[in-house]
């Protein structure tokens, strides 16, 4: 697979991934009950299962790694912080207050994360 597909591939995944992450924020605040619909547990799964693919085979393509590139070792750390803010979000935290503020979180790293891959930079804020 080409690089130009893999990345566009990537984006594709990633743009989906967040907005149907907001989505189900907006769902969770809202107490909607389409959140306990079966899909809903499913896709996003789905999705960010190819987002995790694309993003392997873009590293193997690229020749770059984390652990040996600073900028994707700050993307994966800030991936991992996403994943761990989204489960409070959506699944642990004990009040809507505390999910809230999880979700808003989570929304903040992943704009992190996409200036960091855009930059190739861990700390695009200081460009």
């Amino acid at each position: 697979m080409s690089y130009t597909l893999l990345k566009h591939l990537h984006i594709s995944c990633a743009a989906a991934s967040y907005a149907l992450f907001l989505l189900r924020g907006i769902w969770m605040l809202r107490d909607s009950h389409v959140m306990r619909q079966r899909w809903v547990k499913i896709v996003p799964h789905t999705i960010d299962t190819m987002l995790l693919a694309s993003a392997i085979a873009l590293a193997y393509t690229i020749g770059q790694y984390p652990l040996a590139e600073n900028w994707l070792t700050a993307k994966v750390a800030a991936l991992l912080l996403y994943i761990a803010l989204g489960f409070v979000a959506l699944k642990y935290g004990r009040s809507k207050i505390i999910r809230l503020a999880a979700w808003l979180a989570a929304q903040t790293v992943f704009g992190y994360i996409v200036l960091v891959a855009l930059h190739h930079d861990p700390l695009p804020f200081f460009r």
